[in-house]
């Protein structure tokens, strides 16, 4: 299993457990928007956006880029990368166990097809 620091584990855990953080997340893979743009679709105010964007910065899957009076966000992926192996390491055990079950229930259903 790869060794990741636990704290940035838990740091984007925290972040992607929102899901209003998640729609942000998902608008962003679109592109770099404004905290504007970003708080469009939301039933929140802007102050809350932006609390939820620097949970998202604390996680480092968000930096931010301030041009004058406009902050603009962009979504780094590559932040990403720790929670993607810590749950890819912990597929390939489910994987196991549910081919496990998957063999267990076909000779199963073949002893009930023997007369």
């Amino acid at each position: 299993m790869v060794n990741y620091q636990m704290h940035d584990l838990d740091g984007i855990f925290h972040a992607l457990a929102d899901p209003t953080r998640r729609a942000i997340i998902g608008a962003l893979i679109q592109g770099p928007k404004t905290v504007g743009e970003i708080s469009q679709p939301f039933d929140i105010s802007l102050p809350a956006v932006s609390k939820h964007l620097k949970v998202l910065e604390r996680a480092r899957l968000v930096t931010r880029q301030v041009r004058g009076r406009e902050h603009h966000c962009r979504l780094n992926p590559q932040s990403l990368a720790p929670a993607h192996d810590w749950l890819s390491f912990y597929s390939g055990f489910w994987q196991e166990r549910l081919d496990a079950l998957d063999a267990l229930l076909s000779e199963e259903d073949h002893d009930n097809d023997e007369p």
